[in-house]
């Protein structure tokens, strides 16, 4: 295992609360600040930058996904569902799951699958054990409670077929992977412990798989990022001068690695701890996946 101790550059001074869900879209780095509702886009990622506001919601927005063939349109983990996010700011949902739960609960991570279904957590405001779900969006706008009994879902991330899926239990300390076939969207197998962690070791958040097949998972609490290969031994540590580092991005083109980092709960936050970081690595990832909605 080899570790980087160099810190990584602020790309953004944003002093954001819950900055999460950074990904690579359409030749730009996208991410939301969950708790402020905010949706942001950066073009100029080659140094100190300011990012551009796209959207600002009334409720907390947890990740988007392009929606295929719709320029400036999202898919939205947002509140306590799933909504389509036009343009111009407006919500069309598709389904609130979270408000048929018995605490008070709001929609967190997500992502786009290769096969154009969009997946998305959930957790308690209160931070209840085991009230977080795993939910997935299908194409024709249908949402799914995949898995329940999970506490703070963070994740998921995918392999490029497709066939491989991991969820992060934060609150749990652990990393769940599952088998998932293509064409239904369903689980064949799993899910299975892949990686748990310590307390010192930090809480899994945000992931991402590169070019390589390999696991990237920003670790809350520690200010560490590890890269993991398949079979689940740890290959490289890097460490960000944030001590909550919230998701991970990796450029498509180019050995950058990109990070949101939060400042809520941190006691004496710097200019990094709600920044997005940059550092360099020597891996790829791909842009974003979109959902390939038919409404």
């Amino acid at each position: 295992m080899t570790s980087t101790a160099h810190p990584a550059a602020v790309l953004v001074e944003g002093a954001y609360e819950l900055a999460e869900g950074g990904r690579w879209v359409d030749g730009r780095y996208v991410y939301v600040d969950i708790l402020s509702g905010r949706l942001f886009e950066l073009r100029d990622d080659s140094g100190p930058a300011t990012a551009r506001q796209l959207a600002r919601l009334d409720v907390p927005l947890g990740a988007v996904a392009p929606v295929s063939g719709r320029p400036d349109e999202w898919i939205a983990a947002a509140g306590t569902g799933i909504a389509l996010l036009t343009a111009d700011g407006a919500l069309r949902w598709l389904d609130r799951p979270e408000d048929r739960t018995p605490v008070p609960s709001r929609m967190n991570d997500g992502v786009a699958d290769p096969a154009g279904r969009f997946w998305a957590g959930s957790m308690a405001y209160d931070g209840t054990p085991g009230a977080g779900s795993l939910y997935r969006t299908d194409p024709d706008g249908t949402v799914v409670r995949v898995l329940d009994g999970l506490t703070i879902t963070n994740g998921p991330a995918f392999t490029a077929d497709g066939t491989t899926m991991y969820v992060a239990d934060t609150a749990a300390g652990t990393v769940l992977r599952c088998r998932v076939d293509p064409v239904s969207g369903d689980l064949s197998a799993g899910p299975e412990t892949f990686a748990r962690l310590r307390d010192d070791e930090g809480s899994p958040d945000g992931m991402t798989v590169d070019d390589e097949g390999c696991l990237w998972i920003a670790l809350w609490g520690t200010g560490t990022i590890r890269r993991y290969h398949p079979d689940g031994h740890l290959l490289h540590t890097v460490t960000v001068p944030a001590p909550h580092p919230t998701s991970v991005c990796l450029h498509p083109g180019d050995n950058r690695l990109f990070v949101t980092t939060a400042r809520y709960g941190v006691a004496s936050p710097t200019a990094a701890s709600g920044a997005v970081l940059s550092a360099p690595v020597q891996a790829r990832g791909t842009a974003a996946c979109s959902w390939r909605g038919r409404l």
